[in-house]
């Protein structure tokens, strides 16, 4: 095969675009810019020539490897322990160890704790103090509803007894029993009609229409005097008479030993369960074994059917209650699934 002829490679003229200055090779530049900017040229052309990367970076071989350890310095005080947000987790936890004794001052309770088995079920758990007396006279809290609901409507006040002294009174009782009776596993569940349908809740203050019924927080003292302490069950409770619902002090402080320290799904239990009277309903037993007990379920006594039968034949609650061993779960709602 036969090779094209080569072309011969014309020097003579210049091809560079017009105005980048005479070429470096023609003019004696050097390839990189001198640091002296009035170099002396005898001492250059004595001197021989470097080779490698020194000669080729000069200065710069050292000032590189410099910077990364500044970075990696100032990188290390960034995020050192004691410099609020920018500390990790790893070494927060470091210097709070740092700082603890060697042992626990106070622990908490050991796990799978129970009230004592020499406890009876209706007994009032140990825990804070009590209003144990109060004025016997009633004033309402100030909140109001939207209605919940649909069918009948029964409006409801929310009071507390005076002399019950709570620290912030709609917050710990007010808005809890209205959450409660809100809720759709209360009383309003579609669920729940009879044969004249379903029912609706509002809460009125004491600027609103009359109320269908009331729900107090009442002392310990009251709450006895209007529950039959002395004449039937001689166990703290809560109860309903009339229109009125009282709800013993005593126990929304301190619960029952069924709920085990819960004390929040107590409270809804109680507003549930006696507001669930005021709808006529009677107290009854745990109808499974290891079921959720209904809310009509006396659970603040117990909700073991030998133990709430043995109470029955104390003071007669309105339903025989069968000693069939059966025991279920505390549960607060009427509808618990919603």
């Amino acid at each position: 095969m036969t090779r094209p002829p080569q072309r011969s490679r014309d020097t003579s003229g210049d091809r560079r675009p017009a105005g980048r200055g005479t070429p470096r090779a023609q003019a004696g530049e050097p390839l990189a810019a001198s640091w002296d900017p009035e170099p002396d040229e005898d001492l250059d052309e004595a001197a021989p020539r470097r080779e490698g990367v020194l000669s080729r970076y000069g200065w710069r071989v050292y000032a590189v490897p410099l910077l990364v350890v500044i970075s990696a310095l100032a990188v290390f005080q960034t995020v050192r322990p004691g410099d609020g947000d920018a500390s990790t987790e790893t070494e927060s936890q470091a210097a709070i160890g740092a700082d603890a004794p060697d042992e626990p001052v106070v622990t908490e309770a050991a796990p799978g704790q129970k009230f004592s088995s020499d406890m009876f079920s209706a007994d009032l758990p140990p825990g804070g103090p009590i209003p144990e007396t109060g004025a016997r006279t009633f004033r309402v809290l100030p909140g109001t509803s939207e209605r919940v609901g649909d069918g009948r409507l029964y409006r409801y006040t929310v009071e507390i007894e005076v002399g019950v002294e709570l620290g912030d009174p709609e917050a710990e009782f007010g808005s809890v029993v209205q959450a409660t009776l809100s809720d759709p596993r209360s009383w309003t569940n579609p669920q729940g009609g009879t044969s004249s349908g379903p029912i609706s809740l509002q809460r009125v203050d004491a600027d609103g229409p009359s109320p269908d019924f009331r729900v107090i927080l009442v002392s310990q003292q009251t709450a006895r005097e209007a529950c039959d302490y002395s004449n039937g069950v001689p166990y703290d409770s809560s109860c309903r008479k009339g229109e009125i619902v009282y709800l013993s002090a005593a126990r929304w402080v301190r619960g029952a030993v069924a709920y085990q320290g819960d004390l929040g799904s107590y409270r809804r239990y109680a507003v549930n369960h006696e507001v669930g009277h005021v709808f006529g309903n009677k107290h009854v037993g745990c109808p499974t074994q290891g079921g959720l007990a209904p809310v009509m379920m006396q659970q603040t006594f117990s909700v073991s059917n030998n133990e709430l039968h043995e109470l029955n034949k104390i003071a007669d609650q309105g339903t025989k209650i069968p000693a069939d061993g059966f025991v279920c779960k505390p549960n607060p709602w009427p509808f618990p699934l919603g």
